[in-house]
């Protein structure tokens, strides 16, 4: 059997993961309130507050640690099983906060979360690699980054409503189970590499392998990739230039991620419910701007653009939206303008963000490419860590403006990183 078009239904499949993976994420910090309601009735709105940025600094953590670790074990084990091991794994895990009423069973369980979800973007953009010529990568990644974009509009409206049948318990089983129906067309799908994959026609096959070279690159060069090891990897500034890139601009995706719910509830009141009413529309923005800076850069490089030039526009124009509408949430005024404007700055985001991912797979290749990524991710959730830490403390008293100004800073020197550290785009070589 031949199925036209597979790369598709693989990145689909991807992207479906990564939508499971936001509705996990975003069910603990979206029934939060009510939780904290129920085990913390004496505490003061910054304490639990403090209490929710613990937890959540524990889950990153786990997640910057899993990212580092994952990004081996799909060099290690393949995108098949790699993602079948990640997904399982978090779905368990999100069932299991049904069992949470302390402090330590839920940083636990987000631990155990963590560790297992950020298989998912190492893994994601191996698979990119793997299965899309160069000239696809960014729309590729764009399409997965959705699927960030379109879990959060959907997790939040689907809480709010399970709400209304269910308690938070019965809430994290119902969501725990999805993830684990997914591997069912997973298996079925993705049976090996496009080199050897059955189902794969002739003519998709020789365009992904064909793709992913450059027409300047000769057969001696196709034949002697460059896979360095750990150490020479990050030897290179153009590693350390993804690597510190990630790490600024991250934090600002995982800003809203955590604290919309909790924004939302302290600033304007709003409980589940509300939440769910209004909390999905910076998410809209995300998927957008993920749509956007994929299809950008391809119709770039489909124009003569060079990569070199591609990327750096895009990240560029990403993080230049993002840097009034940052700014501009020192005074958004009511709460349908100030979901509006976090819109405007996950658009940014996301149209700079899939070209940052990208870059590993332009760079390097093989092995190196996974290993890398996941060093960035693992920098990427370090500087979440750092900044959902000083939240509580930026923020007391509902005061969310140093926080937002601090996120315009990590913009600036996100474009920084990707300028002065990666002069050009180009895949290195043992010469370089």
């Amino acid at each position: 059997m031949k199925l036209k078009g597979l790369r598709w239904w693989v990145i689909g499949l991807i992207a479906l993961a990564t939508i499971i993976n936001y509705i996990d994420r975003n069910t603990f910090s979206m029934l939060w309130p009510d939780i904290a309601d129920e085990l913390y009735p004496d505490k003061t709105s910054d304490e639990r507050k403090e209490i929710y940025s613990y937890i959540s600094i524990i889950f990153v953590f786990s997640y910057a640690f899993g990212q580092a670790i994952f990004g081996k074990i799909f060099d290690w084990i393949g995108t098949r099983l790699g993602f079948a091991l990640s997904i399982g794994v978090w779905s368990i895990a999100t069932a299991l906060h049904a069992l949470a009423n302390s402090f330590g069973l839920f940083a636990l369980f987000r631990s155990i979360l963590g560790i297992a979800e950020a298989g998912n973007w190492p893994g994601a953009a191996k698979a990119n690699a793997e299965w899309f010529p160069t000239s696809e990568r960014a729309f590729a990644q764009g399409l997965f980054n959705s699927g960030a974009a379109i879990g959060g509009i959907i997790s939040l409206p689907l809480i709010g409503l399970l709400t209304v049948f269910f308690s938070w318990q019965y809430i994290f089983i119902i969501v725990g189970l999805v993830g684990l129906l997914w591997l069912i067309p997973w298996f079925i799908l993705v049976k090996s590499p496009p080199k050897e994959h059955p189902w794969l026609t002739e003519s998709e096959r020789l365009y992904i392998l064909n793709g992913q070279r450059t027409t300047s690159e000769s057969a001696d060069e196709v034949s002697n990739e460059y896979n360095p090891n750990t150490k020479e990897l990050l030897s290179h500034k153009e590693s350390w230039g993804v690597i510190l890139a990630s790490a600024a601009l991250d934090p600002i995706w995982w800003l809203f991620v955590f604290w919309i719910p909790i924004y939302l509830n302290e600033v304007y009141g709003m409980d589940v419910k509300s939440i769910g009413l209004y909390g999905w529309v910076p998410y809209v923005g995300a998927m957008l701007g993920a749509w956007f800076g994929g299809l950008l850069a391809q119709n770039r490089l489909s124009k003569g653009w060079d990569v070199n030039k591609t990327r750096k526009m895009v990240i560029t124009l990403g993080c230049l939206i993002m840097l009034p509408a940052l700014l501009a949430m020192a005074n958004p005024g009511g709460p349908t303008t100030a979901v509006l404007i976090m819109a405007v700055i996950l658009f940014g985001f996301q149209t700079a963000i899939g070209n940052i991912q990208t870059i590993p797979s332009d760079i390097y290749s093989g092995k190196t490419v996974g290993t890398l990524s996941g060093f960035s991710g693992m920098a990427a959730k370090l500087g979440a860590a750092g900044l959902t830490y000083l939240v509580p403390w930026l923020t007391s008293g509902g005061n969310y403006t140093p926080a937002f100004v601090i996120g315009a800073a990590l913009a600036v020197i996100t474009m920084l990183s990707v300028w002065l550290l990666i002069p050009k785009i180009k895949t290195l070589s043992r010469k370089y």
